[in-house]
């Protein structure tokens, strides 16, 4: 995660350290989410997501990766504060990915 100082924040230090965190990668626009078994869909609640943000899934898991190669799964909205993933309806547990928030 990345440090975020206040709007109010007047210590160089600590917005020195916010920025060189940024150029390094960190990003608090991450996450985890597990496809819902027996359901077609997963509304995944984040409140850095925005309309016109793009969600970025990566597989976690071997179960996760085979939901991808089977080409059933896309991000069906993006709102502000959720995305929805639409997906295989499936009980097969475990489609655990990584996700990023871009925009």
């Amino acid at each position: 995660t990345a440090y975020v100082p206040g709007i109010t924040e007047t210590d160089l230090k600590k917005i020195v350290l916010a920025v060189q965190q940024l150029a390094a990668g960190r990003s608090n626009a991450v996450g985890t989410v597990t496809l819902a078994i027996n359901s077609s869909v997963t509304v995944v609640i984040d409140k850095n997501c925005a309309i016109g943000s793009t969600p970025l899934l990566t597989p976690a898991t071997a179960n996760a990766a085979i939901e991808v190669s089977k080409g059933t799964m896309y991000i069906s909205v993006v709102a502000n504060g959720s995305f929805t993933v639409t997906h295989a309806n499936s009980a097969t547990p475990d489609r655990t990915f990584l996700y990023a928030l871009i925009g």
